[in-house]
């Protein structure tokens, strides 16, 4: 993953520990002073949502010590791999993309960061400026790029 993908995991498990925990302990808490525990939703719904944070603080620990960070500002050259901010052109509406291929966990294709895994950053490694990328997606179907750009930032 790039130090940004980092940052944001770290950011996330702060944030879980240190407002979102707190916040769903105090909403059992006060589920508990309303009595019956055993018909009362509130506390089941905070006993649930306090399932979800904890398992999602594991996670979140187990990716953080389990990542790979890799610096994209010291990768360089003219073939696309990770890290690589890539502008495609389409070939058939001559739409221009700009996106950065990026681990897993960072991935938001709203921010133009494009998950390894995607079958289009799969096309796409290896190619260079100039190259044409053919995939087929479930969504779009067959659809052809041309690479116009490589950048490492």
């Amino acid at each position: 993953m790039t130090a940004g993908g980092l940052e944001h995991l770290q950011e996330e498990l702060k944030h879980l520990k240190h407002v979102e925990r707190h916040a769903v302990i105090k909403a059992i808490s006060e589920a508990r002073e309303h009595g019956d525990l055993s018909e009362n939703a509130e506390y089941h719904a905070a006993r649930e949502r306090q399932g979800f944070i904890e398992g999602r603080i594991k996670e979140l620990e187990s990716k953080i010590a389990r990542a790979d960070v890799i610096d994209v500002s010291k990768l360089s050259g003219k073939d696309i791999k990770f890290g690589a901010k890539v502008t495609l052109l389409d070939d058939e509406t001559e739409d221009r993309f700009t996106y950065q291929i990026v681990g897993i966990d960072e991935a938001d294709i709203k921010k133009g960061l494009l998950s390894i895994n995607s079958p289009l950053a799969r096309a796409l490694i290896g190619k260079s400026v100039g190259d044409t990328c053919d995939i087929t997606t479930p969504g779009k179907g067959h659809k052809s790029y041309e690479v116009l750009d490589v950048s490492y930032q």
